[in-house]
C-alpha cells in the first residue's frame, strides 16, 4: 500500500509539473512574441519621424541589426538597408495586405537567413509604407527561460519525493496497526465503513466455519454410525458362523444376510464418495448435451423389474428436452428420485416422470402415490443421511444419501430443485434447468 501511495503521489507531482513547465513555455512563449510586436511598433513611429524630418539620408545614416524597407504607394522599393530592391515581395507579404486594410499588420516567418523572423508593417501619413523585420527565437527563449526554472523544479520535486514516502508511511503505519475486532481502531473516519464491512464478512466467515465444522462433525458421527451397522450385522452373522452356532438349514439365510449388508456397506460408501466429489467439484467436466427425456426412459426400463415386484406402474409424459450437462451425474440424479419414487410407494402404485421443454429451460418432475413425506420434514429430506422412515428406509437397503447427491448435482448444474408431498398420497419432486449454460 506504501508502494501504491507513493507511486501515485510521484505520478501525479510528475504530471503537475509536466503541465506547469508547458504553461510556463507556452505563457512565455506569447509574452516575447507580444514584446517584439511592441518593440517593432515603437521602432517604427522613430524611424518614421526621423525619414520625415530627414527624408531617406536618415535610414542610410543608421547603423542596425533589423531588415527596414520604405516602400512609395503603389509597392515600388524606395529603400532597404539590406539591399533587397530587385525582388518585390510586399503584395504577397501578410502584414503588408494587413497594413493595406488597417493601416498596420505583423507577421512571423522564416527569413532568407532560415531563421525566424518578426516583419511589422506601417502605413505612414503620406502613404507610403515602412516595413522593420526583426530575428526571433521565441521557441529558444522561451525555452531557456524555462531551463532556468528547471532547477528550482528538479529541487521541488525531489523535495516532492521524500515528504511523499514519509506522507505514505505515515498514512500507511496506522492501517497496518489497527484491530479489526476494535470498533475504536478505525484511525481515520473514511475507513469505517470498509472496517465495518470487514468485520461482518470475519463475523459471517467465522459462523459459516462453525457451522461446517458442525456439519463435519455430524457428518462424521453419522458416518460412522451408518457404517458400524451394516459392519456390525456382518461381523455378528460371520461370529455366528465361524463358531458353528448357525444350524446347517440357516447357514444359506445366513450368507444372505451377510451379502445384503456388505451391499448396502458398499452402495453407502460409494454415495460417500460421490458427494464428497460434488463437495469438492472433483467432478470430470465432461459436458455434452443430454436428452433428458431418452435418458428417463432407459432409466425406467432398467427399474421396471424392481417396480414389478411391488406391483409400481411406471409412466413417462411430456416430450424430449436437451439440457447441457454430465450424463453419468444426470442419470444418477433421476435414477434416485425414480428409485425413491418406486421403494416408498404403496402396492398397486404409479410413479409418473413428466419432462417439459419450457421458454425458461427444461424440467423434469417426479411424481409417486406413495407413503408422502410431512409438513415438518420436507424441509429436511435433502440432508444426508436423514430418513422420514428409518426402519422402513434400511429395510429397503437406502442410505439416506439419495437427495442429497439429487439436490448437490442440481447445484453443480445450475438447476433448482422443488418438493410437494401430502402424507398418504404422494410426492412430486421437480428438477428445474435454466436455459443455456449451468
Amino acid at each position: 500500500m506504501v508502494q501504491t501511495i507513493f507511486r501515485n503521489t510521484v505520478l501525479v507531482g510528475s504530471a503537475v509539473v509536466l503541465v506547469c513547465a508547458a504553461l510556463v513555455f507556452g505563457l512565455r512563449y506569447s509574452q516575447i512574441k507580444q514584446e517584439a510586436r511592441e518593440e517593432l511598433a515603437r521602432e517604427a513611429v522613430f524611424v518614421r519621424e526621423g525619414i520625415d524630418l530627414n527624408g531617406i539620408a536618415y535610414l542610410e545614416g543608421m547603423e542596425i541589426m533589423d531588415h527596414i524597407t520604405l516602400l512609395d504607394g503603389a509597392g515600388a522599393v524606395l529603400y532597404d538597408n539590406q539591399g533587397r530592391t530587385e525582388k518585390n515581395d510586399w503584395p504577397e507579404a501578410p502584414e503588408y495586405r494587413t497594413a493595406l486594410e488597417k493601416g498596420e499588420g505583423y507577421h512571423i516567418r522564416r527569413n532568407p537567413e532560415g531563421g525566424l523572423a518578426m516583419y511589422y508593417a506601417f502605413r505612414c501619413d503620406d502613404g507610403r509604407f515602412l516595413r522593420i523585420g526583426r530575428a526571433l527565437e521565441p521557441v529558444k527563449e522561451a525555452l531557456s527561460f524555462v531551463g532556468q526554472m528547471i532547477w528550482v523544479v528538479i529541487l521541488v520535486f525531489l523535495l516532492g519525493f521524500v515528504l511523499s514516502f514519509r506522507a505514505a508511511n505515515q498514512i500507511v503505519k496506522p492501517i497496518n496497526a489497527m484491530n479489526l475486532d476494535d470498533p475504536e481502531a478505525v484511525p481515520y473516519p473514511e475507513l469505517a465503513p470498509l472496517v465495518n464491512r470487514i468485520r461482518e464478512q470475519n463475523q459471517t466467515i467465522r459462523e459459516e466455519t462453525e457451522q461446517r465444522g458442525e456439519l463435519r462433525r455430524e457428518f462424521s458421527a453419522n458416518v460412522s454410525h451408518e457404517l458400524k451397522t451394516p459392519l456390525t450385522s456382518i461381523s455378528g452373522f460371520a461370529e455366528l458362523m465361524q463358531q458353528g452356532l448357525v444350524p446347517q438349514e440357516k447357514v444359506q439365510e445366513f450368507a444372505g444376510d451377510i451379502y445384503r449388508e456388505s451391499q448396502r456397506l458398499i452402495n453407502l460408501v460409494d454415495d460417500i464418495i460421490r458427494l464428497s466429489k460434488l463437495d469438492e467439484n472433483a467432478i470430470p467436466p465432461e459436458w455434452e448435451d443430454v436428452d433428458l427425456y431418452e435418458l428417463t426412459s432407459d432409466l425406467l426400463d432398467s427399474l421396471r423389474p424392481v417396480a414389478e415386484r411391488q406391483n409400481v406402474l411406471l409412466h413417462l409424459e411430456g416430450d424430449h428436452a436437451r439440457v447441457r450437462g454430465i450424463r453419468r451425474l444426470l442419470n444418477e440424479m433421476v435414477f434416485n428420485l425414480c428409485d425413491n419414487a418406486v421403494k416408498y410407494n404403496r402396492w398397486g402404485g404409479t410413479v409418473t416422470v413428466t419432462v417439459k421443454d419450457g421458454a425458461e429451460g427444461a424440467s423434469l418432475q417426479v411424481a409417486d402415490t406413495g407413503i408422502g413425506i410431512p409438513k415438518d420434514q420436507q424441509d429436511r429430506v435433502f440432508e444426508r443421511f436423514y430418513r422420514v422412515d428409518k426402519s422402513h428406509s434400511r429395510e429397503l437397503g437406502g442410505t439416506g444419501l439419495g437427495l442429497s447427491i439429487v439436490k448437490h448435482g442440481a447445484q453443480f448444474h445450475g438447476a433448482t430443485v422443488s418438493l410437494e408431498s401430502v402424507p398418504d398420497e404422494g410426492t412430486a419432486i421437480t428438477l428445474h434447468f435454466p436455459d443455456g449454460e449451468p
